[in-house]
């Protein structure tokens, strides 16, 4: 069994599970001398691996316009970074009426529910539709559940044994969530519960990666099913973390990225050492998560990686 594993059932993992998210841009900027600072730190990465194509991106990352299996269109205006969807195939609630549940198999992207509602909508009429409680809401709502639904079979019939899922659906914005708890329970909080179940029921682990303010709704998404959750640090509040958090899931704490670019190297030390010694345990519980990309310099990259490597030995016993 190994560290992450032992992180998430609480059975004191050696070292807290750290690791860092390069993001293509900055591959595309620093190129060889990122892939050296990454060879430097072979306690995150691992050792070094053959040549790499630095100017490779993935789907959504690549500039220009796609347009994805409900028929939304992505667009991107910068190689290397994530697209937005710009084109709504549902702008009216009339046009909800003629949805239909699509015959591609795509598996769970970014944004499987909650943001594939704003994408299928747009964000305002979406929360219109929340505001307003349409018949149509709901309707949207059960047609994307039943893909999704779909999707988990597909993934279910390939998994042999019980492992680690992985789902990512941003569900806050930067200071709150942006429908009401009470709907989000009412609305989202039974689809969550649907999709994770035959996973839970073939005991299998969920993991849950979700950007923005998400403290409210916590407990449900501990209820929905899920072990590993993967919240932002700056949208949420290390304390307001703690305190939803710690010994009822194991958090896998997405890093301050929006304190990166401003802070010195012994911030950033400070930083990890806070959240290690506030949500973390010798039993487990904690996993450390950085994303970088090219608006953070090789210096700052190096500081967040010296800073991962140093606590996540923070309850290792030292060596005799």
């Amino acid at each position: 069994m190994n560290d992450v594993w032992k992180a998430m059932l609480w059975r004191s993992p050696e070292y807290i599970p750290v690791s860092v998210g390069i993001l293509p841009r900055a591959w595309m900027k620093y190129r060889e001398a990122l892939r050296n600072l990454v060879a430097k730190h072979q306690a995150i990465f691992g050792s070094p691996s053959g040549p790499r194509d630095f100017d490779a991106v993935p789907g959504t990352y690549t500039e220009g316009e796609h347009v994805d299996v409900w028929g939304c269109v992505w667009s991107n205006i910068a190689q290397g970074r994530e697209s937005i969807v710009t084109g709504h195939p549902v702008p009216t609630r009339e046009d909800i009426r003629k949805l239909k549940v699509p015959d591609e198999d795509a598996g769970f992207p970014h944004g499987f529910m909650f943001l594939r509602l704003t994408d299928l909508r747009g964000f305002e009429e979406c929360m219109l539709d929340f505001a307003e409680e349409p018949p149509e809401l709901q309707l949207m709502i059960d047609i994307v559940l039943e893909y999704n639904l779909r999707q988990a079979r597909n993934l279910l019939a390939r998994i042999e044994s019980p492992q680690i899922v992985y789902f990512g659906d941003d569900l806050g914005m930067q200071n709150a969530l942006p429908i009401s708890p009470e709907k989000w329970r009412k609305y989202l909080k039974p689809c969550f519960q649907a999709i994770y179940e035959p996973f839970k029921r073939a005991g299998c682990y969920i993991y849950m990666h979700t950007d923005g303010h998400i403290v409210e709704i916590i407990p449900d998404l501990i209820d929905c099913g899920v072990d590993i959750l993967n919240p932002q640090f700056r949208a949420n509040g290390l304390d307001s973390l703690v305190q939803a958090c710690k010994g009822k899931v194991c958090v896998d704490l997405d890093l301050d990225r929006q304190l990166f670019p401003f802070a010195s190297r012994d911030e950033i030390d400070s930083h990890v050492r806070e959240s290690v010694e506030k949500l973390g345990s010798p039993e487990g519980g904690l996993m450390l998560k950085a994303e970088i990309d090219d608006q953070l310099s090789l210096e700052t990259m190096d500081a967040i990686m010296d800073a991962l490597e140093r606590h996540r030995a923070h309850y290792r016993l030292p060596e005799t």
